[in-house]
């Protein structure tokens, strides 16, 4: 919904290395800055940022983008998130596309929501650490339970008086929306009024993933008798319970560093375990897990560890819904806290070392355990038994990614003897719920697709070969291609060229191969004879993901121009280091001789099928492709890289 002119402005003000530099540190080497990559733990810095290209690129896990992918990426933004996050940083107004008035209205609900709850929020801090009732009920309450002054003002944790309208009456004096206050749930209608609706409770704020406060949890203080000892906030346009986690906002980077998300259940479980110094954590709020939990976990991590109380209903909790999570590409472990303890109790009890030592000494696999549960409930029941088998085996057959393979065989051979039955037998009732949801899924498919999708199962797995290693050496000379054009194109050549058009005149008499960079050459030809001016930096935002992806693994480069180019550039009359003509003549050299060396490896194999007379005519193709040879590599010089 953001104009494009909003987001041109917005592009054209980026400063690729202070908003990097916000989040990683960085040191200039050459043209370029190096650091440590975020996206993966590492000991030497293979984290590039070209400020001229305006891209990143690590060399040790792949990484690259640009200023807006890295927000997406780093701190999980949606595209708009992120276009929104530079707006405010560069001063930008944002300027937004024309809606429908149900667009217009719906936004205006959702502002309107987001201004309430925020409200709300610094009101209920307010009343617990500066009024008195808030610090006698509320503050001596959270001190017992341990809980530090600090750790409350990261959450945000507040308290709603006992009187029956102190929040309503506050948001009513502020002028909010009469009638949009009880679709937030923190003020409701009783007797024909408003009246607050969490009167008494500790408030946790429940945050998105960019820090906004959109809803709420309401705990009641002590034992709950006969009310409900959580009152959550309703789904409403800017809350939808089964799309967040608690505490995802601030644990966010501390899972994407440590590689695993652990679960809880509570926000408490949450609160404790951050301030321990255990961020890695998010909470379910008591709920199954929903497939939108998932992959908002998925975004951070594929390692889910489960904390839950090691009772009856705590191990009930932790199996609900994790098909879902296997079916989802999750690894998942599960740790059942000992001694009738939760999360919260238990790191309070034993502190954060030993906590830590716990998990990682008790974890279990999901799979295995949910089978001993089962099977413990089984007892000596045959008919329960066989049903174990066949959930267990639906289970295992949701475990569909190629690079899971040998994990799911290895599961077949764990859960056949545990069930000790035939493993080969097992197998095939595997692949039997594999096929039934194939045919399910093909069935809802128009019958063209389904018939693709058939085919396509049924394609051999195969490994990299020598003809493969040699169609990467030829992609590499073909990228280096469209790296030059796209670096250098708009330079001269000489006095009658640019280097695009050198590089369009040569390309006629060898031909690009692969499709994608055919593709982004003729993209570049068709700006340039607009008379446009193609460049990495102006596609760099380009509305095809998979173009800005290849453009920028064609531009950034790990290695720089040796000192040796001192030496070299005057013998071949370049001046002020400009590379250019150079960098695309050597380019193009290396492209043609590989393209030189393709033709005799075919020549050859004629000449073992030919006629005497055709073998005649092929040796003498054979001369002139030496001689074109000879020309080439005489041209080309040899350059140091480091």
């Amino acid at each position: 919904m953001i104009s494009e002119q909003t987001k041109q402005q917005i592009t054209s003000r980026i400063d690729i290395i202070d908003v990097i530099g916000e989040f990683v540190k960085l040191k200039k080497r050459g043209t370029n800055y190096l650091g440590l990559c975020p996206f993966h733990g590492e000991k030497s810095p293979s984290f590039t940022v070209s400020p001229v290209k305006e891209i990143y690129k690590c060399f040790g896990c792949g990484k690259s983008g640009n200023t807006i992918t890295f927000l997406m990426e780093h701190e999980k933004y949606s595209y708009v998130e992120a276009l929104k996050w530079l707006a405010h940083r560069y001063n930008v107004e944002i300027e937004e596309t024309q809606r429908t008035p149900e667009q217009v209205q719906q936004q205006q609900v959702s502002e309107s929501l987001h201004a309430i709850n925020t409200f709300a929020q610094k009101f209920f801090t307010e009343q617990l650490f500066h009024s008195e009732e808030g610090q006698m009920i509320a503050g001596s309450y959270l001190k017992e339970r341990g809980f530090r002054e600090e750790v409350l003002q990261k959450f945000q944790i507040g308290y709603n008086p006992s009187a029956k309208d102190a929040l309503t009456a506050a948001l009513l004096q502020n002028q909010f929306n009469k009638d949009l206050l009880p679709k937030t749930g923190l003020v409701a209608f009783r007797n024909e009024e408003l009246v607050d609706n969490y009167r008494g409770r500790i408030i946790f704020p429940i945050h998105n993933n960019t820090g906004k406060i959109i809803g709420f949890g309401a705990r009641v203080i002590g034992k709950a008798d006969k009310a409900p000892k959580y009152i959550n906030t309703p789904e409403n346009e800017v809350y939808s319970k089964s799309k967040i986690l608690y505490g995802s906002y601030f644990a966010r980077q501390a899972i994407d560093k440590a590689k695993e998300c652990l679960l809880v259940e509570g926000y408490t479980d949450v609160v404790s375990l951050h301030q321990a110094g255990i961020e890695n954590v998010v909470a379910s709020g008591g709920t199954s897990l929903t497939i939108d939990q998932l992959r908002l976990i998925k975004k951070y991590t594929n390692n889910l560890t489960i904390i839950y109380d090691g009772d009856a209903a705590g191990i009930k909790a932790a199996l609900r819904g994790l098909d879902l999570a296997v079916e989802e590409g999750l690894d998942v472990k599960l740790v059942l806290i000992p001694d009738g303890e939760d999360p919260d109790s238990y790191v309070n009890k034993v502190g954060a070392t030993a906590f830590n030592a716990f998990i990682a000494a008790s974890k279990k696999d999901f799979i295995l355990f949910q089978l001993e549960v089962l099977l413990k409930e089984a007892g000596n029941d045959i008919n329960k038994k066989s049903g174990i088998v066949n959930q267990i085996a639906e289970t295992l057959s949701k475990i569909s990614r190629a690079e899971d393979f040998t994990r799911q065989q290895d599961y077949i051979k764990q859960c056949a003897s545990l069930l000790k039955i035939d493993e080969a037998g097992f197998t095939n009732l595997v692949n039997k719920f594999k096929r039934d949801k194939i045919a399910k899924e093909e069935k809802k498919l128009p019958f063209e697709e389904a018939d693709f999708m058939h085919q396509d199962s049924l394609q051999p797995n195969s490994e990299i070969d020598e003809g493969q290693l040699l169609l990467q050496q030829d992609d590499q000379v073909e990228k280096n291609v469209v790296r030059v054009l796209y670096e250098y194109g708009l330079k001269p050549y000489d006095e009658a060229r640019t280097i695009a058009a050198y590089i369009f005149e040569e390309l006629e008499n060898y031909p690009i191969e692969n499709p994608t960079y055919e593709k982004l050459i003729d993209l570049y030809k068709d700006a340039y004879n607009k008379g446009l001016e193609p460049t990495t930096k102006s596609m760099l935002y380009h509305d095809d993901a998979s173009i800005r992806e290849m453009l920028i693994n064609i531009s950034m480069f790990p290695f720089e121009l040796s000192n040796r180019w001192d030496e070299i550039l005057p013998n071949m009359n370049i001046v002020n280091k400009d590379v250019s003509i150079p960098d695309t003549e050597m380019s193009l050299n290396y492209f043609k001789l590989r393209k030189i060396k393709k033709m005799f490896e075919q020549n050859q194999r004629d000449m073992e099928t030919a006629s005497f007379e055709e073998q005649l005519k092929l040796i003498e193709l054979h001369k002139q492709l030496k001689e074109f040879e000879i020309a080439i590599t005489k041209q080309l010089g040899t350059v140091i890289l480091r």
